[in-house]
């Protein structure tokens, strides 16, 4: 990952209602966004997600995501993938629940104390993935007063990504509509660093580009020049400031 963006892990969660144990996947994703891991993780809306939110989809398609589904039709993984790209971890909460020999939760707006004890369980599995993701010590849970939990009944924000600023820009090529993700924060990365826009430059940047952008081999060339117009446009525009 370019250190262009902070690393962070989205969490897309189950949205269904039928099964209590997607009421678990949403209460234990909310316990690892709130609590356990709040400065590593934001929240993905699974129905903007689908619908076709921009600003989720980017992000999923640049940051690493992990998905908690309630049940074996895995509706987040399986959305998830369709639209960006495949998660690096995924729980399945029922799956949890036989693998740990917990009892089984009841109750859909209201959890039961084993779905209690579930959320518990599952939150916790989702924090040493959100650790191995990131590359840090798997299985550790911080406790309240550990310097990266969030303290104790202190408010906190649940950060979404499509909040992030992660900018998804719309270019007509070759008479198509291209969305390409992050191309301001790119641009002025570049432009900081004092790259113009030879052909060494040109061919440092697009690079750069194609590693939040799939690019089709046969368009490359004219997707370069596209993107090298609106670089020479964003510094021209920088430059009248």
């Amino acid at each position: 990952m370019s250190e262009l963006f902070e690393r962070k892990v989205g969490i897309v969660a189950c949205s269904g209602e039928e099964l209590a144990e997607g009421t678990v996947a949403r209460l234990a994703a909310l316990k690892v966004l709130n609590e356990l891991r709040p400065r590593e993780t934001v929240t993905i809306c699974l129905p903007l997600f689908l619908a076709g939110g921009a600003g989720d989809r980017a992000f999923a398609r640049v940051h690493p995501t992990i998905t908690v589904d309630g049940c074996a039709l895995r509706c987040a993984a399986r959305g998830t993938e369709m639209y960006s790209s495949k998660p690096a971890a995924s729980i399945v909460v029922n799956e949890l629940v036989a693998e740990c020999g917990l009892d089984r939760p009841e109750g859909r707006r209201r959890l039961n104390a084993a779905g209690k004890k579930v959320v518990d369980v599952t939150a916790e599995r989702l924090a040493a993935m959100v650790d191995q993701v990131l590359g840090k010590v798997t299985g550790t849970v911080l406790a309240a007063d550990e310097p990266d939990a969030a303290p104790v009944g202190e408010e906190r924000e649940v950060a979404c990504s499509c909040g992030s600023g992660m900018a998804v820009t719309k270019l007509v090529i070759d008479g198509q509509t291209v969305e390409w993700v992050a191309l301001p924060l790119i641009f002025r990365h570049f432009r900081e660093r004092g790259l113009g826009q030879d052909e060494a430059a040109a061919l440092e940047l697009f690079e750069t580009v194609k590693i939040y952008n799939a690019v089709p081999p046969e368009s490359e060339e004219s997707y370069r020049k596209t993107i090298m117009l609106e670089y020479a446009d964003f510094c021209q525009k920088e430059n009248q400031l």
